[in-house]
């Protein structure tokens, strides 16, 4: 990966200086903006991955050290993924992404062998913080089918498709010549191949007996030594797994009837054979068959019957029925139904010596989803409370933010208000994946990441210090009635799935305001208290947006012709005709979701404040909400689409201005309207009804959350308390603009209900553009762009509302699909009762400037380039004292006033195309940058790094970019990740101080950082997989077993299967790929203060070894010396007395 694209750096320079120069004006305006001082340079950003969060995408495979006690999970894509302990994860990736199709580990060696589906295999360092391959051995003319490693040994056998097995030393991943054919294996009388090896395994007491388990039926007891076959086993059915007693003396083979048989090794005829699933025929009959037993595992306990665990096997009968895993202890068994298909599974044993009582005490069960750990201790077997976050995906993410160096006591508020919501019945025991160390890093800052789900739901995640816990979760579906079946498609029209998927949020963590839009049209604004409520009647605001007159709407030709201002939604006199889902005529004044009209109970943490829905209209359901945000500290909500722009005071729970995107460009020249009266009890004709016909094909609706912010069809339904809107306000001016904004009330409500519709005139779009905001294409793309101006981004700021304005006030920034930036001015009444009582004023000021391509992201500086967050209020709870409401939620005084005739802010613009930075209030461009030509940008957001400010772009051509402000220089540029899947460009987001995530799987979150200085960090701050621990002790054989030889028997396997003994392998079967060291060099490869110890112990080792070894050298020498002498002396007494003749 290269780092910076030096040639895009210096052409940058260039368009930054030349565009400086276009105009006289941005000339002095650059000149005097020039002593900003910028500190980003290329060496404060370098990219890098840093951690994968989440449960492991299409696993195949999983492994377990007994000794380390750390997982190991292999995917369908050629990742690993390594667990320890809570926060101590790994990622690393096969290089070819081929499947995993098993995993090897070596027991407390901090090694791991993969098998792939490519007949590769690898041999991974674990001692390292990163793990690496250190040997790779590809076969090039078998394929591998099954592998084993017996402890404690360098040997490791491959079974291959052909029958054949094959030994590998791990030690130097080279091939011995020692090899199993499968004609020598099987019995000559045999007419057919039997298939490939399914299972290996050696005797537990006797390492020379190797089983073979072929998948025709046919199980092979093989002797090493003698190179020849002891037994054989047949059986008519399949063979899934082998499972050995831990005496050696007999083995369970699974087969694909359902049954079960159970070999003694010297009885070859005559297995004992039961299905436990089957039935039982009364006539002493074979049970019927039953699905294929996939895996079966035996386990011996020293004090009681032994554990029988197996998967699959169910009768046919049960169809539907989910998958299941069966536990057999002494007379009793139990089904444990699982919630998604069974991948594998391991029992958990006290001993890694397959000679010893196993004394299983857990059972690991991967499922296609999840990761289950059943206690087999505890009556009932409960499951552990697992404390990896695995339920990212419990629903699907459609949504994701994150938030860097939050405010210090936001974690624990909603770690407290969230440990209410943990679920009870867990296992009491703790969780026994315990291995590994946190890293050692510096890295202090609160991290949260939000993430909205197709279910509704929206979870909360402490990511702080590379980890991830959840903290809270909010079910926003609570607020809504749950529809019949029967009605769902009468209230539900534009989305059949999942209609209270969040579609986008805006929260502010220092007030901890949170605004969610959901695709059913529904926005919910949420205040966080720590006190629990119940709400009689949940509060709602319904608003009609709509961007053209129906010909059954004409204006009244009666009304005023003067435009006025906006006025807040209130009661009107006449209550419009009622409008039911299952009327004849076209859908209108109807929401899409019911809101609940009992009352709502609300736990501490984020509690209901006011719900909004938009209103299908004349048969066309509301549009997809494309832009959303909310400010704690100017109480308003803000809210866009295709249709235009909505404004709500969530203080008065009042509409303030209902305007398509048109109007608000030139308010200066205003169209020409005519303001309607409200509509009476006109009813819609016939003619009407039958030439607009109110139903949506399947065609036409949004079907699933799945596309990004600007693309999302939504709906959502509600009923109004009846006292939020008992007051009218008089329109006004803003004192911030010459020409106020004009809108028409059309609004028609009962006194009960507060109807609050606003009607724009526009051009009509086309049918093309009706069918493109029901699809579900993705808006992040250039691709297919709506013909209508869409709204794509807020900020709420203090700035100048006008050019040459001398005095800061209260803003909204606009930014549009077409690139278009409009600038409204708010006027907000004296904090207190004024503001519940005041109506807040809002003038649009015009368009400021247009970019090519959508805004993405707008941002203030201030005149020294600090960024200037939007205005926010403290925390306070809503249900708290009114003497700490009052304290806390006054609002921030605003900026002093700039020096009249100077620039003293700095507005930053990001759009798919380019970025432009203006001064204000003189509103010249200071620069200007052309980001891509040929892509286009997905994510772009204004950030703080490395002490300095820039805007970080991802574009769909994989690259990301920093672009320095306000000069626009760009100090980094990195093709990292090319755009393969619309979910990455839907997730995508950047935080301050160089982080950035997106979901790189429907399951993963892949966190990256762009700092230099994290990625120098990033080795202390990873965890630690391999921690020096002794290897228990081998089981005591016993005083007669070593006296008459019971024990097990070892084998001297360097010399059967060394080059001495069986010679060299044929050197086209497979090809050794090293790596970049040995096993030597593996143990000395770990780092960080766990590795010094661990060499210091090997070295330790090795230094006593060595002592050990001279010491018998010098006892050899010894009694060598002895016997010479002995020897000397007896031939010296010998021939003391004898002449020299007589010699």
């Amino acid at each position: 990966m290269k780092k910076f694209n030096i040639r895009k750096v210096l052409d940058g320079l260039t368009a930054a200086s030349s565009s400086s120069s276009s105009s006289p004006s941005a000339t002095q305006t650059g000149a005097q903006n020039d002593p900003v001082p910028e500190v980003l340079q290329s060496d404060h950003f370098q990219l890098c991955k840093t951690v994968r969060h989440g449960f492991p995408y299409q696993p195949s495979s999983m492994a377990f050290d007994p000794v380390q006690k750390v997982l190991a999970v292999g995917t369908q894509s050629g990742a690993l993924r390594l667990f320890g302990r809570a926060g101590v994860e790994c990622y690393c990736q096969h290089e070819s992404g081929a499947a995993v199709i098993q995993l090897q580990f070596l027991i407390n060696e901090g090694a791991l062998v993969s098998a792939l589906a490519d007949d590769s295999i690898h041999l991974w360092n674990l001692r390292q913080k990163i793990p690496a391959v250190l040997h790779s051995l590809k076969f090039n003319r078998e394929r591998i089918t099954y592998c084993h490693l017996p402890f404690q040994s360098k040997w490791l056998y491959i079974g291959t498709e052909r029958g054949n097995i094959h030994i590998v030393n791990v030690e130097s991943f080279t091939l011995s010549g020692y090899v199993i054919m499968w004609n020598k294996a099987i019995e000559l009388s045999t007419k057919t191949h039997p298939g490939p090896v399914v299972h290996i395994s050696d005797n537990p007491m006797d390492e020379g007996k190797l089983l073979i388990g072929f998948e025709c039926g046919v199980v092979v007891l093989w002797d090493l030594k003698c190179k020849k076959a002891d037994c054989r086993y047949t059986y008519d059915e399949a063979i899934h797994s082998v499972a050995w007693h831990h005496e050696g003396k007999q083995f369970v083979c699974s087969h694909s009837d359902g049954t079960l048989t159970t070999w003694n090794i010297r009885a070859q005829t005559k297995p004992q054979i039961i299905t436990p699933h089957g039935k039982q025929p009364k006539d002493g009959k074979k049970p019927e068959p039953c699905k294929p037993i996939l895996k079966v595992e035996y386990k011996t306990t020293r004090a009681g019957d032994p554990f029988m665990v197996l998967s699959g096997g169910l009768s046919y009968d049960t169809v539907g029925r989910r998958a299941c895993l069966t536990v057999m202890h002494g007379k009793s068994t139990a089904v444990l139904e699982m919630d998604f298909p069974i991948v594998d599974f391991l029992t958990l044993c006290e001993t890694p010596y397959p000679n010893d009582f196993q004394e299983p005490y857990a059972v690991l069960v991967l499922l296609e989803k999840d990761l289950v750990l059943i206690d087999l201790g505890q009556i009932g077997y409960p499951i552990f409370e697992n404390p990896y976050p695995l339920t990212i995906h419990e629903s699907p993410v459609t949504c994701c933010e994150y938030f860097v160096d939050c405010p210090a006591e936001l974690i624990p508020a909603l770690y407290s208000v969230g440990s209410r919501q943990k679920r009870q019945g867990f296992s009491k025991k703790e969780w026994p994946i315990s291995g590994g160390n946190w890293g050692q890093g510096t890295q202090s800052y609160p991290e949260v990441i939000i993430t909205g789900h197709a279910d509704g739901s929206i979870k909360f995640w402490d990511a702080s210090a590379l980890m991830l816990q959840v903290l809270y979760k909010l079910k926003t579906a609570k607020v809504f009635e749950r529809a019949r079946r029967s009605e769902e498609k009468a209230g539900s029209e534009i989305v059949d799935e999942d209609p209270f998927a969040i579609q986008t949020l805006s929260w502010c963590p220092e007030s901890r305001m949170l605004c969610v839009a959901g695709v059913s049209a529904h926005i919910i604004v949420y205040r966080f208290s720590k006190q629990e409520v119940t709400t009689d009647t949940v509060q709602l605001l319904e608003v009609r947006m709509q961007s053209e007159f129906s010909e059954g709407d004409s204006p009244d030709p009666a009304g005023d012709q003067t435009p006025t201002l906006p006025t807040p939604s209130s009661p009107q006199e006449v209550e419009p005709p009622p409008q039911t889902p299952n009327s004849d005529g076209p859908r209108d004044n109807i929401p899409c979701l019911q809101v609940r009209s009992s009352p709502l109970k609300q736990s501490p943490g984020f509690q209901v404040e006011l719900v909004v829905q938009l209103l299908w209209v004349s048969g066309e359901p509301p549009q997809p909400i494309t832009s959303l945000a909310v400010n704690s500290s100017y109480g308003l909500v803000v809210l866009g689409n295709s249709s235009g722009l909505a404004v709500v005071d969530f203080l008065q729970k009042t509409l303030l201005l209902n305007m398509g995107t048109s109007e608000l460009c030139s308010p200066a020249d205003p169209p020409l309207r005519q303001p309607r009266s409200p509509r009476k009890t006109r009813q819609i004709s016939t003619a009407a009804s039958d030439s607009m016909d109110g139903s949506n094909t399947s065609e036409d609706r949004c079907k699933s959350p799945t596309s990004a912010r600007m693309s999302r069809k939504i709906s959502s339904s509600g009923e109004q308390k009846s006292d939020l809107a008992e007051r009218r306000v008089p329109p006004r001016h803003s004192p911030t603009c010459k020409q106020p904004l004009s809108c028409v009330n059309e609004g028609v409500a009962a006194a009960g209900t507060n109807w609050a519709f606003f009607r724009t005139k526009s051009a009509p779009p086309s049918k093309a553009n009706a069918s493109f905001t029901r699809s579900r294409s993705s808006s992040v793309s250039s691709i297919d762009r709506e013909s209508r101006e869409v709204i794509s981004s807020f900020c709420f700021c203090e700035s100048f509302p006008k050019k040459g304005e001398g005095s800061l006030g209260p803003c909204l920034l606009l930014g549009t699909s077409q690139g278009s930036v409009i600038m409204v001015a708010l006027s907000l009444p004296p904090t207190g009762e004024s503001r519940l009582q005041q109506p807040v004023g809002i003038a649009s000021c015009g368009s400021l400037v247009t970019l090519k391509g959508g805004i993405l992201t707008m941002a203030l500086l201030d005149s020294s380039g600090s960024l200037l967050p939007p205005p926010s209020e403290q925390w306070y709870d809503p249900n708290g004292s009114e003497e700490e409401r009052e304290k806390r939620r006054r609002r921030p005084a605003s900026p002093t006033s700039p020096v009249e005739g100077q620039d003293s802010q700095f507005l930053v613009l990001c759009s798919e195309k380019q970025a432009k930075v203006l001064a204000l209030p003189s509103q010249t461009r200071v620069h200007k940058h052309s980001i891509t030509e040929s892509s286009f940008v997905l994510r772009a957001d204004v950030v703080t790094v490395g002490g300095g400010n820039c805007i970080a772009c991802f574009c769909a051509n994989g690259h990301i970019m920093t672009l320095s402000l306000p000069s626009l220089r760009p100090p980094a540029d990195v093709n990292y990740l090319p755009l393969t899947d619309m979910r990455i460009a839907r997730t995508f987001c950047f935080s301050h101080l160089g982080q950035a995530l997106y979901l790189t799987s429907p399951t993963e979150i892949q966190r990256i950082t762009y700092s230099q200085d994290t990625c120098e960090h990033r080795q202390e701050m990873l965890s630690e997989l391999f921690t020096p621990v002794e290897t228990p002790e081998a089981p005591n054989r016993g005083f007669f077993k070593g006296l008459f030889g019971g024990g097990a028997q070892s084998l001297d396997r360097e010399d059967l299967f060394g080059e001495t003994g069986a010679g060299k392998a044929s050197r086209s079967l497979a090809q050794h790929i090293p790596g970049p060291g040995g096993m030597e060099g593996m143990k000395g490869a770990a780092s960080g203060v766990v590795g010094d110890l661990a060499r210091a112990r090997i070295a330790l080792d090795e230094r006593g070894q060595k002592l050990g070894e001279l010491e018998d050298r010098t006892a050899a020498m010894m009694a060598s010396a002895d016997s010479f002498s002995k020897h000397a002396h007896d031939m010296m007494l010998k021939y003391k007395d004898k002449k020299w003749y007589q010699l």
